[in-house]
């Protein structure tokens, strides 16, 4: 009996160890896409290249992640909740090393506006920002609802993506704006939706995450669902 408490310890805290480890590879991807955010609002090349340089360090976490989960599913055979929390955790890793990804690609927009004579217009539009700073917040939410395993935060998170596409259709309206009025921003807008789209795909990977939160906490697949569905899902536990 006492070889097998001991067991089930070392198990829990093994696993405590994979969610710990997720958050801070968290930490890193969410410093990450403020620096590409503030990057592409200043036009800094400098800030630009550290995000690149960032993402390094955030693939690697991937790589070792992936390898613990790999490494508990063939000792620990995981069945019920475990197996859940290690394939929530499992897709958790692929939605933050895909947000590092996009965050890169906002730096790299940054860099190109950067040497282009309209970027100190195009990309300072404030939608832009507006919605960084809401897949940022979708970002943290989702990732203190994942420290939590709290469904009803992450519920809150499904809704808020709605916010992000809203405003990646504004940004779109205004570069088209601004192309119909001087095709010489033609090139310069078409790096402006780079970096937009970039966001807009945070926010869905942020909701991805949130996703998974509720499919470990509760068992419930809510990926096709609309927030409507998913507020009554979590609602009825």
């Amino acid at each position: 009996m006492a070889t097998s408490d001991h067991s089930s310890k070392q198990y829990d805290q093994e696993l405590e160890s994979m969610r710990s480890r997720i958050l801070q590879m968290g930490g890193l991807v969410e410093s990450q896409l403020k620096a590409a955010l503030d990057a592409f609002e200043r036009a800094d090349a400098e800030l630009a290249d550290s995000v690149v340089q960032a993402d390094r360090r955030v693939n690697d976490l991937e790589i070792d992640l992936d390898r613990a989960v790999n490494n508990i599913i063939a000792r620990r055979q995981p069945t019920a909740v475990d197996l859940r929390m290690i394939m929530g955790v499992a897709k958790t890793i692929t939605d933050l090393e895909r947000i590092g990804d996009e965050s890169t690609k906002i730096a790299r927009a940054a860099k190109w506006l950067r040497d282009k004579e309209t970027s100190f217009r195009l990309n300072r539009i404030p939608d832009i920002r507006a919605s960084g700073d809401i897949a940022a917040q979708m970002l943290r939410k989702s990732l203190d609802a994942f420290a939590r395993l709290d469904p009803s935060a992450a519920a809150e998170i499904i809704d808020a993506d709605q916010g992000v596409d809203e405003r990646f259709r504004a940004i779109l309206r205004q570069l088209v704006t601004f192309m119909m009025e001087d095709p010489r921003s033609i090139t310069s807008a078409l790096d402006t939706v780079w970096a937009a789209k970039a966001i807009e795909r945070v926010g869905d990977h942020a909701k991805n995450i949130a996703e998974h939160v509720i499919y470990v906490a509760q068992g419930a697949d809510v990926r096709h669902a609309t927030p409507e569905e998913v507020r009554r899902m979590v609602a009825s536990g």
